[in-house]
């Protein structure tokens, strides 16, 4: 069995390079390269006044709200989130959520699938420009993009 517990995980910060409101805390504690073949678990947490900076995400995923409550912004539909619930996020679909409440926001998410693309358009820390997360068999690979622009073709 391999068991984690969130409690003891060692989380990433993620922050925005122009708008201090973008802060997130992560980890990645399953996906193929901890042994799942087909899912995997992302745990963050967001401070009061804080959000998740709005990006895609290469499958489905499912957000259960551990604790705290948020606005989640999913396409073009926003709506209030609290300790408990669930929201599905289709594969591909912009979001992102704000901590509006008191308490730390605390959230799993649940994805339907082991390896993983992560899209962040917004300019984050670490880097000065998008950021793109992979998660494969290998590991997490982090790239930074000065231009999401497509490169021009000779």
């Amino acid at each position: 069995m391999n068991a984690v517990n969130v409690n003891d995980l060692v989380l990433q910060e993620v922050a925005s390079v122009i708008d201090p409101t973008v802060l997130t805390r992560f980890n990645f504690p399953v996906y193929a390269a901890t042994g799942a073949t087909g899912t995997a678990v992302v745990y963050f947490e967001v401070e009061p006044g804080k959000r998740l900076a709005s990006h895609h995400d290469g499958a489905e995923e499912v957000l259960f709200i551990v604790q705290g409550e948020g606005i989640a912004t999913i396409g073009d539909e926003s709506g209030r989130v609290r300790a408990g619930d669930l929201a599905v996020v289709p594969a591909w679909v912009t979001h992102g959520i704000e901590n509006v409440g008191d308490d730390t926001l605390k959230v799993v998410g649940f994805f339907g699938a082991a390896t993983l693309s992560h899209l962040f358009a917004e300019p984050l820390f670490p880097g000065d420009g998008a950021l793109a997360i992979f998660h494969s068999v290998d590991g997490e690979a982090v790239y930074v993009a000065s231009s999401l622009q497509p490169a021009a073709v000779a």
